[in-house]
Order: structure tokens, then C-alpha cells, then sequence
């Protein structure tokens, strides 16, 4: 599969067709870091494996990305239902992003929670297709821990979130994993009025997570990149993941796989 990416990769570049491609590289044997490849020959820098799992369509709104006039990017197939999304949302036009789809069984050793519940193990969007299709076998319902969850009593939810929110430092790390998360000024930066407390405690702790997954209502993915990355491991998919699936239940609506279909809290 390296192969097959770096060899279209370096025609892309060569043949002009994108000014830059966004993909996976090796910072040593151990870490995976994003790396911007402007130059045919730079293209043996890229590879794939296991430990590839961030969303790289988080870079596709950075200005120094978006002044390129055309832009390659790999992507797994849950990396590209973000891509769905910022073209829904017309933060990215379709036809200035190459998407290299990447068919992928899973990722993380052991894997990461989100690939159980995976159903775009081979992209349903791309220009063009590294490695076999493979044939989507879900492990488990992907909202199988909401609807476990929603058999909890008012109280012990209550007491749960009171607990696991308790640990948030506002970090932000959450939103800058987050592909959707691409305001110029977020919310919690205005202090005129300030809507929410800047310190970590838990009016503001409570307040930052869900006003986010509020904000996601209805374009969340389900990338799993905003809990991957949590330094102090809060649930934060499951929050999403509620939220997701009121609006399946509500609209019979999933975010990312369609980006000709309107989202409805948009058009509703």
C-alpha cells in the first residue's frame, strides 16, 4: 500500500494536479506526524500503518493549506466523512481536494474503540483508492454505549458526568483534534459577555463540553479523534454519540456519508 501511495502521490505533484499533499510520515520508529509534501521527490516520506489514526482533514481549514489552489490528502474512510462535512458546511470546495481513500480494517494496536464500530472500512468518497475494498464487518453497534448508558438512573448519570468532567484542565485539545471545530474565535474566548468560565472547575468544566457537543449536534462524525487525545481520558464520544443519535432517531440523518444531502439542522 506505501507503494501505491507514494508512487500517485509523486504523479499528482509532478503532473501538477495538486500543489501539496497532506499525509502520514515518520517522526522516529515509534511516532506518526502529519507531513506536507510540496515536491515529487518528498513523496517516499509518506507511509501507512497502523499507527496512523489521526484525522489529517483537520489541516484542510488552516489558511496556510487552504491558500494552495489544490491540495491532495490521505484519508480512512471515517477521516473522509469530516472531508463530507466541510464541503457541506462550504469550508472546502470538493473539486480542490484530492482524496487518496485509504481502505483500512482498523487502526491503533490495539485497535481504537471507534474502528468496532466501523462501517467505512473502505471510503465511500475518494479520487482515488489505496488497497482492496474490504467488506465492512461492524464488531459492535456504534451506539451500543449510548443506549447502555441511557438504562442509568437521572442520578447516576448525573454522577458519572460530575465525576469524569471534574478532570477536564480546558486544554482544548478536544477542539484542536476536532476537523469541525474550525471557528475563527471559539465561543469560550469571548469575555464579552463571557459565556463560559475560563478556569477548570466544574460550572465551566460542564459548561465547555457540552455547549461543544451541542455545536457538533448533527455534523459530528464520529472520528474519535476528540477522546483519542483527551490528556485526561473523559468519554467525550459518548456525549457525541447521544447526540448523534437523537438526531438519526429525530431526522434519520448520519453525518458524513453524503455531502450532497443537507444536514437538517440547517434546512429543517
Amino acid at each position: 500500500m506505501e507503494n501505491k501511495l507514494q508512487e500517485i502521490a509523486k504523479k499528482l505533484l509532478t503532473d501538477g494536479e495538486v500543489d501539496l499533499v497532506i499525509g502520514y510520515g515518520a517522526d522516529t520508529d515509534r511516532f506518526i506526524e502529519p507531513v506536507f509534501i510540496t515536491k515529487p521527490d518528498e513523496a517516499k516520506k509518506l507511509l501507512w500503518n497502523k499507527k496512523c489514526f489521526n484525522n489529517l482533514a483537520v489541516y484542510l481549514t488552516k489558511d496556510v493549506v487552504k491558500h494552495a489552489n489544490k491540495v491532495g490528502i490521505i484519508a480512512k474512510g471515517c477521516d473522509i466523512k469530516a472531508i463530507v462535512g466541510l464541503i457541506q458546511e462550504s469550508q472546502i470546495d470538493r473539486d480542490k481536494v484530492v482524496i487518496l481513500g485509504i481502505s483500512c480494517d482498523g487502526v491503533g494496536e490495539p485497535l481504537l474503540k471507534k474502528c468496532n464500530g466501523c462501517d467505512v472500512n473502505t471510503p465511500k468518497l475518494y479520487d482515488h483508492l489505496i488497497g482492496d475494498p474490504i467488506e465492512s464487518t461492524l464488531r459492535e453497534d456504534k451506539y451500543a454505549e449510548v443506549e447502555d448508558f441511557e438504562r442509568r438512573s437521572g442520578e447516576d448519570k448525573k454522577a458519572f458526568w460530575d465525576k469524569e468532567l471534574a478532570k477536564c484542565i480546558k486544554c482544548y485539545a478536544c477542539r484542536a483534534a476536532c476537523p469541525l471545530c474550525y471557528c475563527a474565535k471559539c465561543v469560550v474566548e469571548k469575555n464579552i459577555p463571557q459565556w463560559v468560565p475560563t478556569s477548570p472547575h466544574s460550572a465551566g468544566n460542564f459548561s465547555w463540553n457540552f455547549i461543544r457537543s451541542f455545536h457538533l449536534t448533527g455534523r459530528c462524525v464520529g472520528c474519535g479523534e476528540c477522546e483519542r487525545v483527551c490528556p485526561v481520558g473523559i468519554p467525550l464520544g459518548l456525549i457525541n454519540k447521544k447526540a448523534a443519535l437523537e438526531v438519526k432517531s429525530a431526522f434519520e440523518y448520519e453525518a458524513g456519508y453524503d455531502y450532497e444531502v443537507e444536514p437538517p439542522l440547517t434546512c429543517f
